[in-house]
């Protein structure tokens, strides 16, 4: 059978295959087009690929065209599609991360040990960020990530079978409950803590979106409480910026203050659907959330429903509408605005969308106080930040620190200081996409609308550190190959331009010249804003480490 026949033919087998899988969760066929994305996971973890069969056979249940399903299942990385004739993935694939922070810990030589020692038994992939930095390098055996990854440890995960996360060890729902949680949620549900004070102390904080782009909290959810019902509240807990692992480290810890803090955003926002996404690397706080998201639920009956979601493997879907295609059903890739989200979201609905971590102050700052949480800034900023550090540190981590703290104070405060051997030469102050700034600047107060000046921003405050021992190029290079691997493919000025920036980068000497026109083309036209900040680092480069890149020679 040609290859292209493939698709189109309904083998039963694969059928039957796919029913038994799916009607457990989704009930008989046809099913719903939002569940498709849900339905290639379950065939992708029971046989550890897709075949030409099964995609025709979902296809068939969705009563889609087979290459609507073909486009989804090759758009994300997490999916194996083999087509007739080809052949299948090893059983075990083994995934090194070679961002930023893992480069610096030697990354390449670990996936390059690893391939040599495991030869084609099992497939070894060197893949982006996994939202483990702080334990860099990371190697994911499975779906059992190894913090500090070395041969030897790998070996000994994979001889032993070990491809599962334990739980972590978070606060469940019986603890928070005795610790004096739910208590806000409960006094919003009777009435007792009104919308406007809630709202009004949102305000008086200061809280802005934490997820990047920091848009003022409580005005969101003014803007979407004013729009017609039936409202939608979908949280992003994608976070795959190469830096970033604050959203992952609460939910390790205290998983029910953000889910008391997303119950009561949607009933100040009158929300009558909730859509988490979480991230598909982080495998076990899929099941700790999906359980605690049971009990809070189940002691209150009334509230609206949760649906919990699986990324596949794209970090565009970090960006707020390719999210919401989605938890469609579709390729993640963003749309044209207007109208926005908050308009027009999820199904056609307004739709409120949050960072987890906003929603994860929303208690603290009800219950302590407006001014307690703006009270905490440094250098004239206000409020608390979340700030994951990695790379030449002592003590890498997410470190909670007065918004405005210097790069300077949090390393000598928070990180133990720089690790041993090692003197600050730079430093990315926004994970991958937020720019490089030189030691130099290490007194700059980190916080929004403080870094632009620079060519930089905050973001999601990932604060990769990096020492004489490195190079701003070579991380620079590292952030552009990133960018590239990750473009959607939507626009030309984001899929061809990472692509070219690669080429560029790769030269002896830097085309200053032609790399500022590109970079101004990318910042200009592209759709979303990982092409618009994919050149930050590049420039920062030319800017700040000029004698890297032959400029002025």
């Amino acid at each position: 059978m040609r290859p292209d026949r493939a698709l189109h033919v309904i083998d039963p087998h694969a059928s039957a295959r796919v029913r038994a899988l799916a009607e457990p969760r989704f009930g008989a066929p046809p099913w719903r087009r939002d569940l498709l994305i849900e339905c290639l996971h379950l065939l992708q973890d029971a046989y550890g690929h897709l075949g030409a069969a099964d995609i025709a056979a979902i296809a068939a249940h969705f009563r889609l065209a087979p290459a609507e399903v073909y486009e989804v299942a090759t758009f994300y990385h997490h999916f194996d599609v083999v087509r007739a004739g080809q052949a299948a993935p090893p059983a075990l694939t083994l995934r090194v991360c070679d961002s930023l922070s893992c480069a610096l810990a030697g990354a390449d030589a670990l996936a390059a040990d690893l391939a040599d020692q495991l030869g084609d038994a099992v497939r070894v992939q060197k893949v982006s960020c996994v939202g483990r930095c702080e334990h860099a390098p990371v190697a994911v055996v499975g779906r059992r990530p190894l913090a500090s990854a070395t041969p030897e440890r790998v070996l000994q995960c994979v001889a032993a079978g070990e491809f599962d996360e334990p739980l972590p060890p978070a606060v469940n729902f019986a603890a928070y409950r005795a610790a004096g949680g739910y208590r806000l949620l409960e006094a919003v549900l009777s009435g007792r803590c009104g919308v406007e004070e809630i709202l009004g102390k949102l305000d008086q904080s200061g809280l802005r979106g934490l997820g990047g782009a920091g848009f003022p909290a409580g005005r969101k959810w003014r803007i979407v409480r004013a729009q017609p019902a039936p409202r939608h509240l979908a949280v992003n807990i994608d976070e795959g910026e190469p830096g970033t692992f604050k959203d992952r480290w609460y939910l390790e810890r205290d998983p029910h203050r953000f889910i008391e803090g997303m119950y009561i955003a949607a009933q100040v926002a009158g929300i009558a659907a909730i859509w988490i996404y979480l991230r598909d690397e982080y495998a076990a706080l899929r099941v700790l959330l999906a359980r605690e998201l049971a009990a809070a639920s189940a002691a209150f009956p009334g509230l609206p429903p949760v649906e919990l979601r699986r990324g596949a493997g794209a970090y565009v879907c970090g960006e707020e509408s390719a999210l919401i295609e989605s938890l469609e059903g579709r390729r993640g890739q963003p749309r044209l605005r207007p109208p926005y989200v908050a308009e027009v979201g999820l199904f056609g609905r307004p739709t409120l969308e949050h960072n987890l971590e906003t929603l994860w102050w929303v208690r603290d700052v009800v219950e302590r106080g407006a001014q307690w949480f703006a009270g905490c800034g440094r250098h004239g900023r206000h409020g608390l930040r979340s700030y994951s550090v990695s790379g030449r540190v002592r003590e890498p981590g997410v470190k909670l620190a007065p918004a405005g703290i210097t790069l300077n104070e949090l390393i000598a405060e928070y990180c133990g200081g720089m690790a041993p051997g090692h003197t600050l030469y730079g430093y990315f102050p926004g994970g991958a996409s937020g720019g490089i700034l030189p030691a130099s600047l290490a007194d700059l107060p980190l916080d929004f609308d403080t870094l632009q000046a620079h060519g930089c921003f905050i973001g999601s405050a990932a604060i990769v550190v990096f020492s004489q021992a490195d190079s701003a190029r070579a991380l620079a290079e590292n952030a552009m190959r990133f960018f590239a691997h990750e473009s959607c493919g939507k626009c030309t000025p984001c899929r061809a331009g990472t692509e070219r920036a690669v080429g560029l980068m790769q030269a002896t000497d830097w085309d200053t010249a032609l790399m500022k026109e590109l970079a101004q083309v990318m910042a200009d036209a592209s759709i979303c804003g990982l092409g618009q900040a994919a050149p930050n680092p590049m420039l920062c480069v030319m800017r700040y480490f000029p004698h890297e890149v032959g400029v002025g020679r």
